[in-house]
């Protein structure tokens, strides 16, 4: 098994590509161990230490190190796990993912529709891969709502990102947003 690695813009996170489906359709994100129990690879991972984030996408893996941690040891760690965990038939989630709550006024889901289209075509297969994804959150007042998964969480540029890339799209198309804000789970 070859397992492909790319750098993303967060220097604490680098996505790991094992050639085969991770989660096919969705993500799912986790800032614990404790958390991470829904998931046998991202148990296996948080085993590793000087792991604190672990994101599962489409066709990747994101993991997120702590600063005490350098990637020349822990690289070599993470590629084992992986591979190991493809290799032992083990499922990547134990069990269904839980439903992401949306706040949406009911008279704006045609605009939330069209909101999330957007991010579905145009931001969040760029963001996949940076080794991130961005969940839709909620329109209100004008206001889209987004959670900032993966290598997006932390990155220095994600801020600008939201602010200057997102909000400018959304803004263009669909008339009715007024601005963007990062919202945590």
């Amino acid at each position: 098994m070859f397992i492909e690695t790319d750098v993303t813009p967060n220097p604490a996170t680098l996505k790991f590509l094992p050639g085969r489906e991770v989660l096919g359709q969705g993500s799912a994100d986790f800032d614990s161990a404790d958390a991470a129990a829904a998931s046998p690879l991202a148990e296996a991972l948080f085993a590793l230490p000087g792991v604190v984030r672990v994101f599962l996408g489409a066709d990747f893996v994101s993991v997120t190190r702590d600063d005490g941690t350098e990637w020349t040891s822990l690289k070599p760690q993470v590629l084992g796990a992986i591979m190991e965990h493809y290799l032992s038939g083990r499922p990547v989630m134990a069990g269904a993912q839980a439903e992401v709550d949306e706040d949406v006024d009911p008279a704006d889901r045609e605009i939330a529709d069209q909101i999330k289209e957007l991010l579905d075509m145009r931001v969040r297969p760029a963001v996949a891969g940076d080794g991130g994804d961005i969940v839709f959150r909620g329109f209100r007042d004008g206001i889209v709502s987004l959670h900032m998964q993966g290598a997006c969480s932390g990155c220095p540029s994600s801020t600008a990102t939201l602010k200057m890339g997102i909000e400018n799209l959304l803004k263009h198309y669909v008339p009715e947003v007024k601005s963007v804000r990062q919202v945590m789970a």
